[in-house]
């Protein structure tokens, strides 16, 4: 994403919109930024983990989910971006769409909390490489406003 894809993102934080309305722009954006298949952006709320903002119309299957679950699960606990090449062959996968074989997962942090989550998908077998990660870091460091 250029500098002007992240001065979107953060005239999208500025808006006076619902923070669920941003979310969906702020995910819309990644993806587009990267020709990703699927970009979610979730919020870390207590022993939980719930989607606040997706790309599509269709919803994952699993917008709420313990936070002790999934690849999102690993991302939390590490407190670094978790990269799976093929989540077929991870059983940490916890699906969100019958399509994905690769995924990719940054936090949101914030001294020492994890906020949230942003939650990429890709059709394509290990689809993610490293610009591609050090751009949704970025990204990630920008949305904390978001979980304000």
């Amino acid at each position: 994403m250029s500098d002007t894809g992240l001065r979107q993102i953060g005239e999208v934080l500025a808006l006076d919109w619902p923070r669920e309305q941003k979310a969906t722009r702020i995910a819309e954006l990644i993806r587009a930024s990267r020709g990703f298949h699927w970009v979610g952006v979730y919020a870390v709320q207590g022993e939980e983990i719930a989607g606040i903002g997706w790309t599509g119309a269709q919803a994952p299957a699993f917008p709420c989910f313990p936070a002790t679950q999934g690849l999102c699960s690993a991302a939390l606990a590490l407190r670094t971006p978790v990269v799976v090449g093929d989540v077929r062959r991870d059983p940490r996968y916890l699906t969100t769409f019958g399509s994905t074989v690769s995924e990719a997962i940054v936090p949101v942090i914030r001294g020492d909390a994890v906020l949230g989550l942003i939650d990429v998908e890709s059709d394509r077998l290990n689809a993610f490489i490293p610009p591609d990660i050090d751009f949704l870091k970025q990204c990630a460091a920008l949305i904390g406003p978001l979980f304000d």
